[in-house]
């Protein structure tokens, strides 16, 4: 029988790198307040299911770091919700509606997000922090492993998994659309970028909040 304080210490170690990113067993320990040698031991548990992988990479001095990161397996951790069934319904109003009924029943989708989010979110006339806080709490209700933070000329808004990836990658009007919903419910003092995309192969979906000119 596996050791419960051991899986959940797995499942902590894939959390954090989902999280943080390709990280050192140093790293990792200091982060879960355990050992090196645990971390180590837990990382070759995990690499022998193929839910992770490493590379050593050089330093300046020193010994070559080697250095963990969540394999493509360990996306089945961390579900897309009901993805099988959502992709399968997309490709069927493709092909009942066709390309400009599904944008419009995007269209729907998202303009109901819209009036949610405003809801919930205070308004335009709230410091910028409280409204990304807000929406950090929305998005973490929903699936998507969000934060934020404060960055020199202005915040950084990061969503480390995306419940809805397959019905994104079947549907890139998802994202495109995502994006506007930011813009929007954040109000017109503020500019969004997306910095890193998870459907070019980024980590993770990233976007800078800056004030606007």
């Amino acid at each position: 029988m596996q050791d419960d304080s051991g899986a959940r210490t797995r499942d902590r170690v894939l959390f954090e790198l989902k999280m943080r990113g390709p990280q050192t067993a140093g790293d990792l320990a200091r982060r879960l307040g355990v050992t090196a040698m645990a971390v180590r031991q837990h990382l070759a548990a995990l690499e022998a299911e193929r839910l992770v992988d490493f590379e050593d990479e050089r330093r300046r001095v020193g010994r070559p770091a080697r250095v963990w990161r969540l394999s493509g397996r360990a996306s089945e951790r961390f579900p897309d919700t009901h993805a099988d069934l959502t992709v399968d319904l997309i490709e069927t109003l493709r092909e009942v509606y066709g390309e400009e009924g599904l944008e419009r029943l995007v269209d729907v989708r998202t303009q109901r997000q819209l009036e949610a989010y405003r809801r919930e979110l205070p308004g335009a006339e709230a410091p910028l922090e409280e409204r990304l806080a807000a929406l950090v709490r929305l998005r973490e209700g929903e699936g998507y492993m969000a934060e934020w933070r404060r960055e020199r000329d202005g915040f950084l808004f990061v969503e480390n998994h995306c419940p809805i990836c397959a019905a994104a990658t079947s549907c890139q009007r998802f994202c495109r659309d995502e994006l506007d919903l930011f813009r929007s419910v954040l109000g017109g003092n503020v500019r969004v970028e997306r910095t890193e995309h998870i459907l070019e192969g980024a980590r993770r979906c990233a976007y800078r909040i800056l004030p606007a000119a």
